[in-house]
């Protein structure tokens, strides 16, 4: 399987590794990630229940933080996760998740956030669970990602892994009934009610 690069002669290659310098110079249609200098592309466009909850999340998120010094970003939005340095030549990881909070403005700059958000929240869709759960998951842990929410739409759930010395911890499985609440965006709850009543 090769994808073709519209701003350079050659293909680009699944077995290829490349950097976000990379990444920059490409002029593709559909979304694409770096995950330890490995292209994932989105197949398709995110489902209708996918954007339900999405825009759900999003918008308790964004209301809650409203003059408040963290930041709530949805995709498309590049996260880089730089190892050794920030340099783009040497960031092989670009993720655009679903969801981040941001709360060191430091971070930010004109193409996107560098390095962890606080929060991340991934929304699963058919085709890309174990990108989601195996890829993603190690990358945002070795990057110091306090807070990592996967949201399944079709079974209704919430899992919240919350970084404790360097590792994941897994919460139980939130659904229907449930109350969910932040340790890292102290004071935000969410009720799964109201993010799977439409789906």
């Amino acid at each position: 399987m090769e994808e073709v690069n519209n701003n350079m002669e050659e293909p680009l290659s699944e077995y290829g590794r490349y950097t976000y310098a990379d990444y920059l110079s490409w002029q593709m249609e559909e979304m694409v990630e770096l995950i330890k200098g490995k292209i994932f592309r989105q197949a398709a466009a995110p489902r209708v229940n996918h954007q339900r909850v999405s825009g759900i999340v999003f918008t308790s998120l964004f209301n809650f933080l409203n003059g408040k010094k963290c930041e709530v970003f949805a995709a498309p939005f590049d996260v880089r996760l730089p190892v050794k340095s920030k340099k783009h030549d040497d960031i092989d990881t670009v993720v655009q998740p679903d969801i981040c909070v941001i709360c060191d403005p430091g971070k930010l700059d004109e193409l996107g956030c560098v390095g962890a958000p606080d929060l991340v929240v991934e929304i699963l869709s058919p085709g890309n669970n174990s990108k989601e759960l195996l890829n993603k998951y190690e990358v945002y842990e070795e990057a110091g990602v306090r807070e990592y929410w996967v949201i399944q739409p079709s079974e209704h759930t919430l899992l919240v892994y919350t970084l404790v010395n360097g590792k994941f911890s897994p919460s139980r499985l939130f659904t229907h009934g449930d109350i969910v609440r932040s340790d890292v965006i102290k004071g935000f709850s969410m009720d799964l009610e109201e993010v799977f009543k439409d789906v």
